[in-house]
């Protein structure tokens, strides 16, 4: 079963990297703002390619050599996953030095081109457009939270009946491999944890929606389905994971308390379903989200394009902008959302609840 989540990941991982530069709006190329009628230039389309068949051909190679590696049947089985976890890693470093040198020739050519100079640069604002925004009320967030103040409730209830030793960590077989003395505190870590991270997506959801709608102004159509599409789909991809995650960790816990109440085969299999339709809904949202407004963008007339913020973006990849009160912002490389980093209330919404997470690790 670890070979087979292995392979999953892996193609998945695969199919992303190659497919992340047509998914980005047609306007960002490797991290580069480029204008609306030069979106189709055959030299871009290039790069795109050759970043693809790169990643394809380091995924083959890997594959390939840890297929002949696997044959030869000397690994121990912690080795075997120390190698096949590594390999993922091993792909993504690969597609990120393709992709910081694709940047570099794309800034080169938009810099020799001289492309943008001599444009009157427009900003626009479409006030209506908020009326239009689908992404979930906060109130839908809450309810796996209660779920989970259930779960914490009804261990309190059921503290005599838990194993002296708590599971903390559970392997690839679905089998806890990892655990900690019993306390008022260990015992209900995991659902603690749990709603921790049930608030960071809800307040991810919430600043999301009140984050700045940015329209091109020569193909303003498009870039608003775009942005809807994307507000819209990412709600939804959140409160899935919201909602699988509290499945799996209530799963877990009703486990710790009740030690037999699911047989070793639906063990493997439910965290197994787990990743499986998180990864399917990853591939919605990405198809989703890198095929709206696709077909309405139009070459912008001349002298006129949409304002140049590659002087906000740090290798195309990290958006500092003080003057831009959004906290998150679509990504220029993938599909999603990043932070503003010049706006210090991300740190503590992304971080804050990672640092607590590690706080109740370490004290468990």
């Amino acid at each position: 079963m670890t070979v087979t989540i292995f392979l999953i990941l892996y193609f998945f991982i695969t199919l992303v990297e190659m497919a992340i530069p047509y998914l980005v709006k047609p306007t960002i190329v490797f991290g580069v703002s480029v204008p609306e009628k030069k979106m189709r230039d055959p030299r871009l389309f290039k790069f795109k390619r050759r970043y693809s068949l790169t990643v394809l051909a380091t995924s083959l190679v890997l594959f390939i050599g840890l297929l002949v590696w696997g044959i030869q049947g000397n690994s121990t089985e912690e080795t075997l996953i120390l190698i096949t976890t590594a390999a993922p890693f091993a792909l993504l470093f690969v597609s990120l030095a393709c992709y910081v040198y694709f940047h570099a020739k794309t800034t080169q050519l938009k810099r020799e081109e001289k492309w943008g100079e001599g444009v009157k640069q427009l900003q626009i604002t479409d006030l209506s457009v908020r009326s239009r925004d689908e992404m979930l009320p906060w109130y839908l967030f809450a309810l796996p939270m209660l779920v989970t103040l259930g779960i914490i409730a009804y261990t309190i209830v059921h503290y005599q009946q838990l194993p002296n030793q708590i599971p903390t960590h559970w392997g690839p077989n679905g089998q806890p491999d990892a655990f900690t003395e019993k306390n008022p505190f260990s015992a209900i870590s995991s659902p603690i944890m749990l709603f921790i991270m049930q608030v960071m997506f809800l307040v991810i959801n919430e600043t999301t929606k009140r984050s700045g709608i940015k329209l091109s102004a020569t193909s303003t159509e498009a870039s608003r389905v775009r942005q809807l599409t994307l507000r819209k789909y990412t709600s939804w991809f959140m409160f899935l994971t919201s909602i699988l995650i509290t499945m799996l960790f209530s799963f877990l816990q009703l486990m710790t308390v009740h030690e037999n109440l699911l047989s070793e085969v639906m063990m493997l299999l439910i965290p197994f379903a787990f990743l499986l339709i998180l990864l399917l809904g990853s591939i919605v949202f990405a198809v989703k989200v890198g095929k709206a407004g696709a077909d309405k963008w139009v070459q912008s007339g001349d002298g006129v394009g949409d304002f140049d913020e590659d002087q906000y973006w740090k290798g195309g990849l990290f958006y500092f902008n003080k003057n831009d009160p959004s906290i998150f912002v679509e990504k220029r490389f993938g599909v999603g959302w990043t932070l503003n980093f010049a706006n210090p209330i991300g740190y503590f919404i992304i971080f804050g609840p990672i640092l607590l997470i590690l706080i109740v690790t370490y004290f468990t």
